[in-house]
């Protein structure tokens, strides 16, 4: 038996506001729109994960969402760019990662990160 997939799903009102901030400034493709619910897909084939946490390090409160990308400083000045409020960072992390903190159009904490170059 394996999981082959894990899908997180953010309750809204309205699934159309998710387009400039999944679409448009983390570049990921539509690929289900059912009106009442929209699916966001990456090119990438990204890992099954599921984190527990009991806080999100460095004092940072327990995001909902980590999303890693491939260039952080691309995404957080797309983010400033679209006026979104950056909640946390950038900072680079002691455990190797940078990351910033930001709310989606629905109110969920997200984590953007990357891993530092080894």
């Amino acid at each position: 038996m394996a999981v082959k997939r894990i899908v997180a799903n953010i309750e809204t009102p309205d699934p159309a506001l998710a387009k400039g901030f999944y679409g448009d400034i983390l570049g990921m493709e539509i690929g289900m729109d059912h009106g009442w619910i929209m699916t966001f897909v990456s090119e990438s084939q990204a890992l099954v994960q599921v984190s527990v946490a009991s806080e999100g390090g460095s004092g940072a409160p327990v995001p909902a969402l980590s999303i890693e990308v491939d260039n952080l400083d691309e995404v957080l000045s797309r983010m400033i760019a679209a006026g979104i409020a950056i909640e946390y960072g950038p900072a680079s992390e002691p455990w190797g990662v940078r990351r910033f903190y930001v709310r989606d159009p629905f109110g969920t904490l997200v984590n953007i990160l990357s891993h530092d170059e080894a």
